[in-house]
């Protein structure tokens, strides 16, 4: 089992502790932030590692970051791109941790991920521990239930809990492919243990599958028997992990009215991470993907409110001068453990790289990674 610690949620910047992070002390002295040759440093690097080092970029992270990845993506296609590209001796990702550990997955032995924060964690990820879910599940064999039910997974989780939904006959989903996900395991269950993102299982199910809310049943894993009677464990058909995404979960109802009032005929586009109410009002909901190519193949003059991480928003605003692109709500809402990767960070494990250390590696042992990588096939075997 890969080894998992509980993350704290830090503010914007380094934090107050910076040189410990998930349990692992991060050696040597990272560049000041206000060193102005940061950038040519990170270039330096580059050059020097050629074609043995490949960068991953993440959608959310930070410009200074961003410029250097060789590929920008999603959290799981960024991973393929990782396992597309054999002769890159060091992938360095810049996203968070679940991210480098589906890298590790996919990779070969021969390769090294690193993750130039260990700090860059996700607070929806951990809300589901692989001892909380073994709980659940054992709560579910007790009711006689488990024999009927699948787990999936949502991309944005641990190893351990990828593997766990391997052994157990479940899948991998992203947000874009929830529903066929779903679909695949209806067909092999009667119901479905969504983890651990509660708001895109509650989305796809009601919302594309044409379930009702009353179908969906919240497994709170800090009330004994996750809050629930048999009775309601019965009779419901996907049965949600209560996580979240910090991020999407701030948008609310009033969000969406309030940008309405502010700009005239203002089209509201959010991801399934976001809460029911606000999926509703929206106009239009989609993966982070489907986000960029719907306003890729928007008409000039068009005017956009986007229900997602800020740093995305803005770089679409910039992409796309010709339309009115702004954020959904009125707060400024980044995701702060994404942001701790940043420019002193990324020059860091690059400069290591170049005197021969790896410093930061993500490694998932065999056996968590063999049924995290049966789960993920499951994902890919999907029509």
């Amino acid at each position: 089992m890969a080894t998992q610690t509980g993350l704290p949620l830090f503010v914007l910047g380094r934090g107050a502790d910076p040189h410990s992070e998930r349990g692992v002390e991060c050696p040597g002295e990272l560049p000041p932030a206000s060193d102005p040759g940061l950038v040519e440093r990170a270039r330096k690097a580059k050059e020097t590692l050629g074609d043995r080092l490949f960068v991953l970029g993440h959608h959310y992270q930070r410009d200074e970051v961003i410029q250097f990845a060789d590929v920008t993506g999603d959290s799981f296609k960024l991973a393929q791109q990782a396992a597309a590209r054999p002769q890159a001796e060091y992938i360095v990702f810049c996203g968070v941790h679940f991210m480098a550990e589906s890298a590790d997955i996919l990779t070969t032995d021969d390769q090294k991920v690193i993750l130039p924060d260990l700090a860059a964690g996700c607070s929806m990820a951990d809300m589901a521990t692989f001892d909380q879910v073994e709980e659940c599940w054992e709560a579910l064999e007790d009711a006689g239930l488990a024999d009927r039910v699948v787990p999936v997974t949502y991309m944005n989780s641990s190893a351990d809990i990828k593997a766990f939904c391997g052994r157990n006959g479940g899948a991998v989903c992203t947000s874009s492919n929830a529903r066929r996900a779903l679909d695949w395991a209806f067909e092999q269950g009667e119901k479905v243990l969504f983890l651990p993102d509660q708001h895109l299982g509650r989305n796809t199910a009601v919302l594309e599958m044409g379930m009702s809310l009353d179908d969906c049943v919240v497994w709170n894993p800090h009330r004994p028997n996750g809050g629930l009677t048999r009775e309601q464990l019965e009779r419901a058909r996907m049965i949600l992990w209560k996580g979240h995404c910090s991020v999407h979960g701030r948008f609310t109802a009033e969000s969406v009215d309030d940008v309405r009032e502010r700009i005239p005929g203002v089209n509201v586009l959010v991801h399934p991470e976001c809460r029911h109410e606000v999926v509703l009002k929206a106009d239009h909901v989609g993966s982070t993907e489907h986000i960029i190519k719907t306003l890729e193949a928007a008409p000039s003059g068009s005017s956009w409110a986007i229900g997602t991480e800020l740093n995305l928003v803005k770089r679409l605003a910039q992409t796309f001068p010709d339309k009115n692109i702004s954020f959904l709500d009125r707060t400024v809402c980044y995701c702060s453990t994404m942001n701790r990767i940043d420019l002193p960070h990324l020059v860091w494990a690059l400069e290591s790289l170049v005197l021969g250390e790896v410093v930061n590696p993500i490694t998932v042992d065999e056996d968590t990674a063999h049924w995290a990588r049966v789960a993920l096939d499951r994902m890919l075997a999907l029509p």
